[in-house]
């Protein structure tokens, strides 16, 4: 379809689209690992969708191709069937289409590459690659226009309308998801959106999914006083929930939808449909609702709009409130000791021991491992929370391999509200395959770097989603770096990329010689822009420190240090405590702390490091 012939049908009526394709496809073939895969595997299923949205009024339909991006697809194995998906998805709504009685518009549907990507950033050329390819399939089997849906990232729409732009003049209709505060992801509002978008050759600009139609009218309305680009508009119908293994809207009712649907066209709304739970019902109330009304006519009052909230600012960056950030900017030399949770349910033996390390006054705080090698142990957090009310600043540790971002943000707010905890080490996890429950899965939804950013919004009062928490966390963030990677050149690379997202401190794999922190610094390219804590390790024996580096990942013992255990015989423990008292000595002359790693978990026994 011709741009100007698009424009020309926005300029006299108003479109109908239609409403959920995956929600549709949910209740006909229950959950799949794709919905998009039933362009191949359940054509049928989507072709009586779309016929059912036909008749029901709507005059553009999307095809089953929302997440049919190679970087959706390549986890459910599906990755070289990028093409074939997204063409059949245009071909099944040309059927559906070849079928109706009526000129029906088929637009391919784009939707973003989630939150994996956004963070854990992509090239921009990879990103634009990706889109290039899904969108060069959907045209080459005849969609007639684009449509960029449910994008909360307006970098990455950006990217998404460059690479169509780069071989494509067929029409685009560019929309992001808002929150019920009228902002995106990344905290842009409406007019923001607006600003990034309005020059990038797009033919209607809009809003979908997330929120339902009271709150998407005041999305619109934001939108309808900037220019003369047409809108869109298609909301949930409301807020989903699970019930057994379903997923449920409310019965939101197709009236409620044609309400909406008079309100959004007096706003300047041209295309006009649903997203999440909405049915052939509600395209129907909408097509009813507009049928009569002739673009341009006077706004009228609107009655269903709700008012987003406003106090939705970020603070901004400030100093960590921490006692070990203060001992840091105030240059002292911090010490922390290394625990692992218990693996029952009694915390006794960790609070004596604790309060032996911090009665001895060499001892700032404890960092508390979490599921290290995957096995199960007491909550990292929750351990920390108990040690707080103790008195004790701790630092635990935080993985990815175990919570969604809801959880993750969840059990930070609860840490920092409850658990009086102001210290987090971000970690992406052991797999489970290495622990004693091979047979689970992780989630890594985000690993370290996004957990990295997770934490920095939380620190600006912001969830993940853009929603204000009415108040803010101020963790110190730290991050792990291991100088003895195998791939150094990699772990620079996600290195810088923690700083960049808000790391405040770092946490060094343990050392054994200082050499393996100036060897890092020499690639690193100079002097770590942040503050470094180094690991220490006493070793006890040769056969430990021979497992150890051969057997446990990340760690890596100087070819010296194992031939000075192994001539050391009988006094390897002696050995190993001055080796590990060298690190120490060095490492207060150089970086800004160190945490101490006990051995076999006898953890009043690292004091000796300071004989």
């Amino acid at each position: 379809m011709r741009i100007e012939d698009f424009k020309t049908r926005l300029r006299d009526s108003i479109v109908v689209a239609d409403g959920a394709t995956g929600s549709m496809l949910y209740e006909a073939l229950g959950p799949q690992r794709c919905f998009e895969e039933a362009n191949l595997s359940a054509p049928e299923a989507v072709f009586r969708i779309h016929q059912a949205y036909i008749a029901a009024g709507a005059q553009l339909i999307k095809t089953n191709t929302f997440g049919a991006n190679r970087h959706k697809l390549s986890p459910h194995g599906l990755g070289e069937s990028t093409t074939r998906i997204n063409q059949a998805g245009v071909k099944v709504a040309r059927e559906a289409r070849e079928a109706a009685a009526r000129e029906v518009l088929i637009a391919g549907s784009i939707g973003p590459l989630g939150s994996a990507r956004q963070v854990t950033p992509l090239p921009a050329a990879e990103v634009s690659g990706i889109f290039r390819e899904q969108a060069t399939a959907l045209e080459e089997r005849g969609a007639d226009l684009f449509l960029l849906e449910t994008f909360g990232d307006a970098d990455e729409l950006l990217l998404a309308i460059e690479a169509i732009r780069s071989f494509s003049r067929l029409p685009i209709i560019a929309e992001m998801t808002f929150s019920e505060e009228n902002r995106t992801f990344g905290g842009l509002r409406p007019r923001d959106v607006w600003e990034k978008v309005r020059e990038k050759d797009v033919q209607a600009i809009g809003a979908n999914c997330t929120v339902g139609p009271q709150l998407l009218l005041g999305v619109i309305e934001e939108y309808s006083g900037l220019g003369s680009i047409p809108l869109s508009a298609m909301p949930n119908v409301g807020f989903p929930k699970r019930v057994g293994d379903r997923i449920t809207y409310p019965k939101s009712s197709p009236e409620y939808f044609a309400q909406f649907a008079r309100e959004a066209a007096a706003l300047g709304v041209r295309v006009l449909g649903g997203c999440c739970g909405t049915t052939p019902d509600h395209i129907r109330a909408i097509a009813e609702a507009v049928a009569g009304i002739q673009p341009g006519a006077a706004p009228q009052s609107l009655s269903l709009r709700a008012e987003p909230r406003t106090d939705t600012h970020p603070i901004p960056a400030r100093d960590p409130e921490s006692g070990i950030w203060r001992r840091i900017k105030n240059g002292e030399f911090v010490v922390s000791v290394e625990i692992d949770p218990p693996k029952g349910i009694s915390c006794e033996r960790v609070f004596e021991q604790v309060a032996r390390l911090v009665d001895s006054g060499k001892v700032h705080s404890i960092d508390i491992n979490s599921g290290t090698l995957a096995r199960v142990g007491m909550d990292a957090l929750v351990l920390a929370g108990a040690l707080e009310a103790r008195g004790v600043e701790t630092i635990p540790h935080l993985t990815t391999r175990d919570l969604n971002i809801i959880g993750l943000q969840a059990m930070l707010l609860g840490a920092w509200s409850v658990g009086g905890v102001r210290n987090i080490l971000a970690i992406t996890g052991d797999p489970p395959s290495l622990g004693d429950h091979p047979e689970t899965s992780g989630v890594y939804e985000v690993d370290s770097i996004g957990l990295v950013k997770i934490l920095a919004r939380l620190n600006q009062g912001m969830d993940w989603a853009g929603k204000t928490l009415g108040g803010a966390t101020n963790f110190t963030i730290g991050v792990a770096v291991n100088p003895v990677a195998d791939d150094l050149d990699y772990e620079i690379a996600r290195f810088r990329q923690k700083i960049e997202a808000g790391a405040h401190l770092a946490m060094t794999q343990p050392l054994f010689d200082p050499e393996q922190w100036h060897a890092f610094e020499k690639r690193l390219g100079g002097k770590c822009p942040i503050p470094v804590i180094a690991g220490v390790w006493p070793l006890t024996s040769y056969k430990q420190a021979l497992r150890l580096s051969n057997e446990v990942p990340g760690i890596v013992i100087p070819d010296e240090v194992l031939k000075a255990l192994e001539s050391a015989g009988t006094a390897a423990r002696e050995r190993g405590f001055a080796i590990a008292r060298r690190v120490l000595d060095w490492a207060r002359t150089e970086v800004a702390g160190a945490y101490l790693i006990a051995p076999f978990k006898r953890y009043e026994e690292i004091l000796e490091i300071f004989n």
